[in-house]
Parts: structure tokens; sequence; C-alpha cells
């Protein structure tokens, strides 16, 4: 099922005429406890694809407010194996949603590639994006991806030219996330109008769907990106969004729920 069920959410929100609607969390952010139940919260509220990144010291894509929440769940103990702890439980309740797991090669090599494969497929992880990983240097991971019917995602960006937008989209499945800006999560809004072109061209080169993401905050940038895309990614808003609450002593994980229905709601096709 793993890959079919990303194409099935893709199926399901194009029949509803709106973009699908993929949620990042962090791990064990801001706890273990609350990380499993945020997954659920998201999923009742609306997410298509559930983006799951498991905590690494140095995450260079990332803005500083995952970079924090990086640092959060590493301080809270959370591992690549408990991340896929996390999955298991979430599978044992919803066999719906996708969920694609989203991280550094550096914890995927430490457990091995064919161990980390297995895995993903052991608990029900539908697809992988390894965010440092090149086409030149994921030939393990994207084989013992492929073995066990897990799409591996890779990342196309405002600097990808015509003849590395080929390489890109070679051997992938599921979805092509689509960068939006050039630099790290969360830092830059979206501008819908300078990526229109670009976006149709890697929808020719992949024969896959293209879900965009970095910079969507908004209900307003998550409608007007909706317009472009089979999918929206929305991660350091959400981020921001549950730790706030935690922070303040709010109830979270209702906040979280309440943050994807919304977002779910204006993603809606004109």
């Amino acid at each position: 099922m793993p890959i079919s069920r990303i194409s099935k959410v893709f199926e399901n929100a194009k029949a509803e005429n709106r973009a699908a609607l993929v949620l990042y969390t962090m791990a064990g952010d801001p706890t273990p406890e609350l990380s499993a139940n945020i997954l659920e919260a998201v999923a009742e509220g609306g997410a298509d694809i559930i983006e799951i990144g498991f905590p690494f010291s140095d995450p260079m894509a990332d803005g500083i407010s995952i970079q924090k929440a990086a640092i959060r769940a590493l301080e809270n103990k959370m591992t690549l194996k408990k991340t896929f702890d996390l999955v298991k439980d979430f599978r044992t309740k919803n066999q719906n949603t996708a969920i694609v797991l989203m991280g550094y090669l550096n914890p995927i090599e430490s457990m091995g590639y064919t161990k980390f494969a297995q895995n993903c497929a052991d608990c029900g992880v539908d697809g992988v994006i390894a965010v440092d990983a090149p086409p030149e240097e994921d030939m393990e991971l994207r084989t013992g991806l492929k073995a066990n019917d897990v799409a591996l995602i890779r990342l196309a960006t405002p600097t990808t030219d015509a003849h590395r937008l080929e390489k890109v989209v070679e051997d992938i499945s599921g979805f092509v996330y689509y960068v939006s800006v050039a630099g790290v999560t969360g830092t830059k809004a979206i501008d819908t109008d300078a990526i229109k072109d670009k976006v149709g061209q890697v929808k020719d080169a992949a024969k896959l769907p293209v879900a965009i993401g970095f910079g969507i905050r908004t209900e307003e940038a998550a409608h007007n990106t909706a317009q472009l895309a089979d999918g929206i990614v929305i991660g350091a808003a959400l981020v921001d969004t549950i730790f706030n609450a935690y922070k303040d002593g709010n109830d979270c994980v209702k906040i979280a729920k309440d943050f994807a229905t919304r977002m779910k709601n204006a993603a809606v096709k004109n």
C-alpha cells in the first residue's frame, strides 16, 4: 500500500477540487507523548499527508523554527527508532493518512540503509525525503526503499535548471516537493507569481503530483499556492503554532487540529 496510499490522497484531493494538505511536525516535539497525539489530531483535522521530521543535530535546510524543534526533540531523547515507534502507533489508529519521513542522511546511515527501508515498510511509512542526499549519492537509499515499496521523494528548487531537473525526477515516486524560495524553511514568504512557470516545468518533467512548500504561513498563502499545486506543504508555521501553544499552557493538540482544518479549507481551488 505505501506508494499507492500517497497516490490515493492526491486523487481524493483532486476529486474534491483542492490541493492535498501536507503538514510537517517534528517527532518528539514538544514532548514525545504530545507528538503522538498531534499526529492523530492533524490527521483528524484534515491533513492528507503528514511529514514527520526525525531530529538531527545539524538540520542545514531548516530555518530557526525547525532547528529549535529538532533541538527540543533531541533533548527529549527522540531518535529515529522512536520515530518509527510513533508511526507504528499511529498506524494502529489510521490507515488512510499518508506518512512521509523527512530528515538527513546521518541517522539513516547509522541505522543502515536496508534496515531503515525495512523499518519504513514495517511501520507504515509511505515515503522518505532525505534532504541532503542528491541523486548521485542516494543509490543505496533508493534501492532499499524501492525494494520495500516506499517512495523516494526529492526536492526541486528555484535554482534547479532544466538539465538538473531531469536528474532530480529520475527514479522517484509519490510526488515532487517543490521548494518555493531559495533558502531555508520558514524564513521567506511565498511569491506564487514568481514560481508559476517553474512549477509547470516540474510537473511536465516529473509526471507526478507536485507539492509546494517553504514560505506558506497564512490561509491566504495556502489558498494562492493551492491554485498552482497538487499539494501544499506547511511546516514552520505549524511547528511554531504548536510550540507557542504548549509554552503558553494552551491545548496544543486541539490547536494543531484546528490549524489543519483551517489550512485544508483554504486549499480549495477557485
